[in-house]
């Protein structure tokens, strides 16, 4: 089989030559930069500054040579602007991370670094406002910060708080344009290819407004999660005007990318903890769903693209309403959260969900462990999600940049060799 065809016939839950695998495609199946550095020195592979595709989290991009090398068989289309607002692709400009790694960031981004060594990044790449994003002393990655003034609940204004939002969002004729060249050329590769055209209903990392001059309105996510019961009627607005800004950017990304993609990264919405949920699944079924299932409808309707749907945590309750939703996909598939058993997830669901993760614990095994006993951790995952398709191989959430190489060459060594 080819790595197209081998991962066509998994996410049709058919049984494949051998486990598809992924790293880098999206923003949640990713490397840190500082990472991927060194696991392309551990493979004697050219070294030079690494490349970032989502700047909030430093996450790089896979270059051809390390694709082939490590015999992935998915690559990714980036969405066109990163959460500060700023477009991936144009010129470059040089960025250290706190701990040496060289990388590449926008030209248009500006940054500032002060004297206790922490970096700082600015909406829209415009340093005449306050920084929206903090890059701690000796950290791998940027954090929001809440820039907004305390919202006035006698005064709540949905459509003045995010109109900024849904402008930024939209798709432009260049946008158009570099998703089209790029869509084609990965193509070329004999890859599946993933997109990326996310509709950020109530994500998290949007909330707070990074991309955004001036944030106004219920913006931190506690206050956006508390606002889902006070004041359902705001948060029904806002998703409601994200669902039509979506639907009027799927329509632009269908005519640009075509058959050019297989699979649509369409929401990472975070509906999970470790142990537990961040809403009630009545709450979800109010106010998320029916926007979700309008822009799955609207892809299932218009394309042949599969729907991947990102959520972390403990998202077990759910499960049937994705399927409801018209969720193709589940991805990280943290089967260390509470009540997510692989064994369970995979006789429940093996027929109606394809699971893309779920191959290696992040926070603990791939870090810590040997990679003998990473090995060990899975092919115990694989024997569970692998047999019969339905499965994508991939870490449970991106690989963070203080990861021994070792440890990540091993393990998609052994999720490479394992034999159904």
């Amino acid at each position: 089989m080819t790595s197209r065809e081998r991962v066509l016939a998994a996410i049709n839950h058919q049984q494949p030559d051998r486990v598809p695998l992924d790293m880098g495609t999206t923003f949640y199946t990713g490397i840190s930069a500082c990472a991927l550095y060194r696991l392309r020195k551990y493979y004697g592979l050219k070294t030079r500054p690494i490349d970032i595709f989502e700047t909030s989290q430093m996450i790089g991009a896979m270059d051809p040579d390390i694709i082939e090398k490590m015999d992935l068989d998915v690559v990714g289309l980036p969405q066109a602007k990163d959460f500060a607002g700023v477009r991936v692709y144009g010129e470059k400009q040089d960025f250290t991370m706190p701990d040496g790694t060289p990388v590449r960031i926008s030209s248009a981004h500006k940054y500032k670094v002060d004297e206790k060594g922490r970096s700082y990044l600015y909406p829209q790449g415009n340093d005449h406002y306050g920084p929206s994003y903090l890059m701690p002393e000796g950290g791998y990655f940027f954090d929001a910060l809440h820039r907004a003034p305390e919202y006035d609940e006698e005064d709540l204004r949905p459509a003045e708080d995010f109109k900024e939002d849904f402008k930024l969002k939209a798709i432009t004729d260049e946008d158009a344009d570099w998703y089209a060249e790029n869509a084609r050329l990965l193509r070329a590769t004999g890859k599946a290819v993933v997109g990326t055209q996310r509709s950020s209903l109530g994500d998290p990392s949007e909330i707070e407004g990074p991309q955004v001059l001036e944030p106004t309105g219920i913006r931190g996510y506690q206050d956006w999660s508390m606002a889902q019961l006070l004041y359902p009627e705001y948060v029904k607005e806002v998703l409601e005007m994200w669902t039509e800004a979506g639907l009027k950017n799927l329509e632009i990304y269908k005519q640009a990318v075509g058959d050019n993609i297989d699979i649509i990264n369409i929401s990472g919405t975070d509906l999970g903890t470790q142990v537990g949920q961040l809403l009630s699944v009545e709450t979800f079924r109010e106010l998320y769903k029916p926007c979700f299932k309008r822009l799955n409808d609207w892809v299932h309707q218009n394309t042949d693209w599969k729907v991947l749907y990102h959520s972390c945590g403990a998202i077990r309750p759910f499960l049937d309403d994705f399927v409801d939703m018209g969720v193709d996909i589940i991805n990280p598939v943290q089967i260390t959260a509470a009540g997510m058993d692989a064994k369970e997830l995979k006789d429940t669901y093996g027929d109606k969900l394809v699971f893309w993760g779920g191959g290696v614990d992040t926070q603990d095994t791939l870090p810590n462990k040997s990679p003998e006993q990473i090995a060990e951790h899975i092919k115990k995952n694989l024997d569970i999600f692998a047999p019969g398709g339905g499965y994508v191989f991939a870490t449970i959430h991106n690989i963070m940049g203080d990861v021994p190489e070792d440890h990540i060459a091993k393990a998609f060594e052994a999720a490479r060799n394992y034999n159904f």
